[in-house]
């Protein structure tokens, strides 16, 4: 017995196997490829018209109703005026449409990874059984490299938009949903005895106590999912999404060092104007959670 070489599968029985799982597949996006098409085009006309509406708007309109948007989140002028300076500076060097493509991605691929994740982050925290199985999918998902989820929606979907969606929530879920069990799971026993001695049914419980308690969590989860998303947005422009990704992906590809830059230094100020205002709206649901208790 040969201690020194691992034994492995013969390379014809590798092969059969692999043709045989390939063969399965191509088989399948064929038999539903138009059905799921067709299930998700919502999603393509959701996105079409938000890119739609923050490109062809007056500039200085969707300047507003961002900086509005932020204010109302973070009630704070100092984020404010940094996320005006940013996207002036971004519009100045001719980065507008590219950024409201991917704000637009990135919106749309947070509000459907929050409206699936949270649903299933109460199932983990409700039922130990639906923990002990999500979470190893989760592992699994935050671990594969991203450039994976790539190949199945393509073979099924083509390049575009809905594909690239498909693959940002799928690369950015994970922290909302073990963000939204874990916030569950950390409301005070105590504070669920006082409801259940009300008389509070489950559903009550869920509505009126954990959640509202495990809202500042639950934001921290959003708030990962959202950089999640921005930085698929680039591994995305692979297969056709367009925004900031696509000139970060023709700069590498044609070694352009200044575009490279330019477009990133816009993600990354996307980024952070994201980020400071998600913080301050956890922040304040964190004050208001500690004075309601």
């Amino acid at each position: 017995m040969d201690l020194i070489s691992f034994p492995e599968m013969s390379r014809g029985s590798l092969r059969a196997m692999r043709q045989t799982i390939d063969g399965a597949f191509r088989d399948f996006t064929r038999a539903w490829g138009e059905t799921l098409e067709a299930i998700f085009s919502p999603l393509q006309s959701l996105l079409t018209f938000l890119e739609n509406l923050l490109i062809h708007s007056p500039w200085i309109l969707v300047l507003a109703a961002i900086s509005l948007g932020i204010w109302l989140l973070s009630r704070s002028w100092r984020i404010v005026v940094g996320a005006v300076v940013a996207l002036v500076a971004i519009g100045y060097f001719g980065m507008w449409e590219d950024t409201m493509r991917t704000i637009a991605m990135v919106a749309v691929c947070t509000l459907i990874a929050v409206v699936v994740g949270i649903p299933i982050g109460i199932l983990m925290a409700q039922s130990k059984r639906t923990n002990a199985v999500v979470t190893p999918v989760l592992d699994m998902m935050q671990t594969m490299p991203s450039f994976v989820y790539l190949i199945p929606v393509v073979m099924i979907f083509g390049l575009g938009k809905v594909p690239g969606v498909i693959a940002v929530v799928i690369y950015a879920i994970p922290p909302v949903i073990r963000l939204t069990n874990l916030g569950i799971r950390q409301v005070a026993p105590d504070v669920l005895e006082a409801a259940d001695a009300f008389g509070s049914s489950d559903w009550q419980k869920l509505r009126d106590v954990q959640l509202p308690l495990a809202l500042p969590t639950i934001m921290a989860g959003v708030n990962q999912t959202i950089m999640m998303s921005l930085a698929m947005v680039v591994v995305a422009s692979m297969i056709g999404v367009r925004g900031l990704g696509q000139p970060v992906l023709q700069a590498i590809n044609q070694q352009y060092f200044t575009m490279g830059v330019m477009n990133g230094l816009a993600i990354v100020a996307i980024a952070i104007i994201m980020d400071r205002t998600t913080q301050a709206y956890g922040h304040r649901l964190q004050k208001h959670s500690e004075v309601r208790k």
